[in-house]
């Protein structure tokens, strides 16, 4: 009897195993794969917590890169600390060389842009792409220091990129429904109008932490993932804005991409899958580029990105300091 009992709770436990592999995202051949976190630099167990499941999902979902939404580490920043707060939490996965490529939130040190891990190459705002022939092109940007020298390059590296999806990423976020910062107003007029008229389908952001999906905004669907390390429980307010929204865990997100298909999971730090979708890629179809809002737009609470630190107007303008971190 008690070995029946045995079995019958090993095959429950494992068809509990096998209906968690199914949500996964099913990896497409010659799909882009990667992952999203957001304020994840605290080096505590919330984010080992998340860092080992993005290495138990990437066994099933093999993505090949991380980009990081800022906040990558919090307090100080020295070679402990870089080891401390991102090294060693990550560890399997850069053993496995996967990449990580970062942008600059509220908390960071600009000099991060010259830590190699994070694959800035010294510049507070860059573009990569992953593959030669995926047809996708990522934008980090600084939304710290938003002045006209990073918007005139965006504009100019947007036009030019020759890419069929433009996904854009950076810390503060145009569209929020969080009680303590809201939408950053200013972030949102000033680069949501690049975003309509070249096209961009989807952008990613952190600061708040919790996990937000906003309704599409002109034809762009916005992501807060701000929780791989912090979280502020009971912050997020279920607005007009919100499509899903997650603020009692902490959380990362795997994405998909091939073709004209964009599929997402957003997934707890226990495990579970808490948001899920597929959004296409939109052309721009008019002379102007405008795209109709879809959603009404809530008075916002917060009008503008945290206050940054004095900073230069490009990339590449203080010196690099003495190796922080490994």
């Amino acid at each position: 009897m008690s070995r029946v009992i045995v079995t019958l709770l090993m095959c429950a436990l494992a068809a509990s195993i096998d209906a968690r592999q199914l949500k996964l995202p099913i990896g497409k051949p010659d799909s882009i794969k990667f992952a999203v976190i957001g304020d994840s630099g605290t080096g505590d167990q919330h984010q080992r917590d998340v860092a080992k499941q993005l290495t138990e999902r990437r066994a099933q979902f093999p993505f090949e890169f991380v980009i990081m939404m800022g906040d990558n580490l919090y307090g100080s920043e020295n070679p402990k600390d870089y080891a401390r707060k991102f090294e060693e939490p990550y560890a399997p996965l850069l053993k496995a060389g996967v990449k990580f490529y970062a942008a600059l939130g509220n908390h960071d040190d600009p000099n991060q842009r010259f830590y190699k891990p994070f694959n800035m190459n010294g510049d507070r705002y860059y573009s990569f792409r992953p593959s030669l022939t995926g047809g996708v092109r990522f934008f980090a940007l600084d939304s710290n220091y938003m002045d006209k020298r990073q918007l005139d390059w965006l504009d100019k590296e947007l036009a030019a990129s020759g890419s069929d999806w433009k996904i854009c990423f950076f810390h503060h976020p145009p569209y929020s429904s969080g009680e303590t910062h809201g939408s950053s107003v200013v972030i949102r007029e000033q680069l949501e109008p690049l975003f309509v008229k070249h096209g961009v389908t989807v952008v990613f952001t952190g600061h708040e932490h919790f996990y937000e999906r906003i309704k599409p905004q002109k034809g762009v669907t916005y992501f807060i993932q701000g929780s791989s390390a912090k979280l502020r429980t009971g912050d997020l307010t279920q607005s007009e804005l919100t499509a899903k929204g997650y603020d009692s865990g902490y959380t990362f997100m795997l994405v998909d991409i091939k073709g004209d298909e964009l599929s997402f999971q957003t997934i707890s730090q226990a495990g579970q899958v808490i948001d899920s979708g597929t959004t296409r890629r939109i052309e721009v179809t008019t002379p102007e580029g405008e795209r109709p809002v879809t959603t009404p737009i809530p008075k916002s609470r917060g009008s503008s990105p945290a206050p940054a630190r004095p900073r230069g107007q490009t990339g590449r303008d203080q010196a690099a300091p003495a190796q922080p971190g490994r």
